[in-house]
């Protein structure tokens, strides 16, 4: 396990920048992935929604396109099916997720991400 601080960063999202920005300033050493270019895997993506307590519904972008497109609203999809959309579709995956070690924070607030650093 490894006490490296990662991030799912989206240049483009200012959430985004200013977590990032956050952890610049208080002097961590950052991996930056930028997940839009290298999607995470199933494996990657399920192990991070077990750390952030969420489900994958809760760390989905509901206004993105392809939420619409392809239906994710639909209960009768199971937690496989949505992940599978994140992984081919990662304009789904909410923004920032950090993580650290067996733990990851969601950035909205960006300051969540400061959880992260000591």
């Amino acid at each position: 396990m490894s006490d490296e601080l990662t991030i799912w960063h989206n240049p483009r999202c200012g959430k985004s920048r200013q977590a990032l920005a956050l952890l610049t300033e208080a002097g961590v050493e950052v991996n930056i992935i930028r997940y839009l270019d290298t999607p995470p895997t199933a494996a990657q993506l399920g192990r991070v929604l077990k750390q952030l307590g969420m489900e994958p519904r809760q760390l989905m972008r509901k206004k993105e396109a392809p939420y619409k497109e392809l239906h994710l609203a639909a209960e009768e999809l199971d937690r496989n099916a949505l992940i599978a959309a994140m992984v081919a579709h990662p304009i789904l995956i909410e923004r920032p997720v950090v993580i650290r070690g067996d733990r990851a924070v969601l950035g909205r607030p960006p300051e969540n991400v400061l959880a992260l650093t000591g």
